[in-house]
């Protein structure tokens, strides 16, 4: 796929086109080029009143996918053919779910209902159902908070689905490698890919130099304690020796092994940290959630 596509120039043609045809305040219009890697549509109109889309020609159901994602009152203004002149046209989603794109060009989408905050900590109910048994969302979102994410830091999360998603969602410009060992566990991290629209999350088996290669390298770790997670993390270590690490535990015996684990790896600045969640039930009485340990710690 062309990385330069759209330079600048065309950039600048397609706001000045909608500027002078549209009523848009071009300071809050956000520009998204679905043609380079790691742009996810359908979380950038959600949270976006205005958005500059360019894409390619192609995307049979790329309508489709904003409508079944709840978008189908947004309207979506583009002309016809690949330049910025011409007739602009105005349609719902919903009135095009059964076009795709016949030519590159920019088209902008005009979300009313945007969301203009980043929510941590998702509602579990709003992921797909299947083989996963998601970490509660109070969890989730500590866990999403150790990690420290920024725009286009890449992440690596071992048996973390429901964390793999939300910070696909956050970080539409970084890389997702998300490693799931059972074939039931990826197919449901599939069903929410599907699900959420998102494009920058790549699915594998398992660490190792093998299937690590030719994939960005991460900057942050996040993964859950087994019995292959010290062999994932000196493989990770190798990949990045600056590596950040975010570790999920209930097992009270690893969490205090785990001071030791990461001093023989040479890992600085280690934090062993226990969270603990009640939440009142129907009767009246709190119910506690499982209470992990979350250890962090980065290489030299």
């Amino acid at each position: 796929m062309n990385e330069n596509l759209f330079t600048n120039a065309h950039i600048l043609d397609w706001l000045n086109y909608f500027n002078e045809n549209c009523e848009v305040d071009l300071e809050k219009v956000k520009i998204l080029d679905i043609t380079r890697k790691n742009t996810n549509l359908i979380p950038t109109v959600e949270s976006h009143r205005h958005v500059l889309v360019f894409t390619e020609a192609g995307h049979p159901d790329i309508f489709y996918r904003m409508f079944n994602a709840g978008l189908g009152e947004c309207t979506v203004v583009y002309n016809e053919g690949s330049e910025p002149s011409g007739p602009v046209k105005e349609n719902k989603v919903y009135d095009m779910i059964n076009r795709g794109i016949n030519a590159s060009a920019g088209m902008l989408i005009v979300n009313p209902k945007a969301r203009n905050t980043y929510k941590f900590g998702m509602d579990n109910q709003a992921f797909a159902s299947g083989s996963v048994r998601y970490v509660g969302s109070e969890i989730r979102a500590v866990i999403l908070s150790k990690m420290q994410i920024t725009e286009g830091k890449n992440l690596c999360l071992i048996s973390a689905e429901s964390i793999a998603v939300e910070a696909a969602l956050h970080n539409g410009e970084g890389t997702i490698i998300a490693v799931e060992y059972s074939q039931k566990d990826r197919r449901t991290l599939e069903d929410n890919v599907n699900l959420f629209g998102i494009n920058n999350v790549t699915i594998i088996d398992h660490v190792d130099e093998e299937t690590m290669e030719g994939l960005d390298v991460p900057d942050t770790t996040m993964l859950v304690g087994s019995a292959s997670m010290e062999q994932e993390m000196e493989c990770l270590l190798k990949l990045n020796p600056q590596m950040e690490f975010v570790i999920y535990t209930l097992d009270f015996n690893l969490a205090g092994r785990m001071n030791q684990i990461c001093r023989e790896m040479n890992l600085k600045d280690i934090d062993i940290t226990q969270i603990t969640v009640s939440k009142m039930n129907a009767k009246g009485a709190f119910d506690i959630q499982p209470a992990p340990w979350l250890i962090t710690c980065h290489g030299e």
